[in-house]
Order: structure tokens, then C-alpha cells, then sequence
């Protein structure tokens, strides 16, 4: 039996980049936008503030467009000052690379088992061994160690998980080493 475990953000990343007026390098989403028209064209901006001072930092998002290119449903997203949109935005690899940015998703994100037993997950193979085979799916890019997400989806220590990687006993089609942001399968033989 297939087992489907779900990784999904519980709040906006961090935005990692250096506060011009006391250097920190972690800065958070507002949720707000600041939209400025000048006849035909449009800009906007994600306002983000500094963990540290508090200072504000806009992060662009429309540049010299014209607003007829822009979609109607966006520009009442941006008005309405819409949070989803913030952290949909902060995920676009377009503009992390237009405003020089990286996120930091530590504790903004929870990883969903569908429950805490995992006793009657575990299924019989062909080979009488008991085998447990879960899909791992991301809500969202966040970049996590399929180690760490296995350790904690199964109550073990990450030691543990390694050790079982190389005894051959947890196996995956893709590569358990590094960090992973999209969907895999893992199995683990008892």
C-alpha cells in the first residue's frame, strides 16, 4: 500500500539578502505591495522588512510594463495586498534572479504523514519482509534532505536513515543524497 506523505509551507520563506542599514541578511515578507503607474506603464514592488531593524526593502516585480499586458486578476492581488500571491511571487525563479535573492525555508514548512501511526502502513513483499512505500509530494519548491524528511516522517535519527540507505534497506528511483524541492518514492524494508 502506497503511503502519500505531503511537504507544505506553513508561512513565507525568509528572503536572504544584506540590509543596507544594519547588514543583517534575513528579511520577511509583509504582504504588501506598492504599485506605481505612470501613464501606461506599471511597476511593482514586494515590500520585505529586516528581521533586525525592521527597515523596508523592495523586491521588483513589474517593471515598465504596460498595463494592458498585465493580467486583470494579478493587479487586484497586488491592490488587495494578497499574502498567498507574496509567497507564490517569492517562489518564481524569475524574480528571486531579478532581485539577487535567495529564501531560507527554515521552520516554514511541515511535513504531513497522514497520521501518527505508521504500524499499519508496513505491507508484506513477495519475499515474506515487511515493506513500507511512501510518495513524497512538495505543496511547494522547498528545498529539504529527503534524509531529514525521512527521519522525521518515521521517528528515526537521520544516522539512522543513512545506515539504512546503505545497508540497501531504503531505496528510492531518485537520489536520497543532497536536497530535493520536487516529488519522490522511497521504499523501506524491515
Amino acid at each position: 500500500m502506497l503511503t502519500n506523505w505531503v511537504v507544505a509551507p506553513t508561512c513565507p520563506p525568509l528572503v536572504r539578502r544584506r540590509c543596507h542599514a544594519c547588514a543583517s541578511e534575513r528579511f520577511r515578507a509583509s504582504g504588501k505591495f506598492r504599485v506605481n503607474a505612470n501613464h501606461k506603464l506599471i511597476d511593482a514592488w514586494l515590500l520585505v522588512l529586516c528581521t533586525a531593524c525592521g527597515d523596508t526593502a523592495k523586491l521588483t516585480l513589474l517593471e515598465r510594463m504596460n498595463v494592458r499586458s498585465v493580467r486583470p486578476e494579478l493587479l487586484d492581488r497586488l491592490h488587495d495586498n494578497d499574502l498567498g500571491l507574496a509567497a507564490e511571487l517569492l517562489q518564481d525563479p524569475v524574480v528571486r534572479r531579478r532581485n539577487r535573492i535567495a529564501l531560507d525555508w527554515d521552520n516554514a514548512w511541515r511535513l504531513d504523514t497522514g497520521g501518527s501511526d505508521h504500524q499499519d502502513r508496513w505491507t508484506t513483499d513477495h519475499q515474506d519482509r515487511e515493506v513500507m512505500d511512501v510518495s513524497v509530494r512538495f505543496a511547494a519548491r522547498i528545498p529539504v534532505r529527503p534524509v531529514r524528511l525521512i527521519a522525521e516522517g518515521c521517528g528515526l535519527s537521520r544516522a539512522e536513515v543513512e545506515r539504512l540507505i546503505t545497508e540497501g534497506r531504503l531505496v528510492s528511483a531518485g537520489r536520497l543524497s543532497g536536497k530535493l524541492s520536487g516529488d519522490f518514492t522511497f521504499t523501506l524494508k524491515r
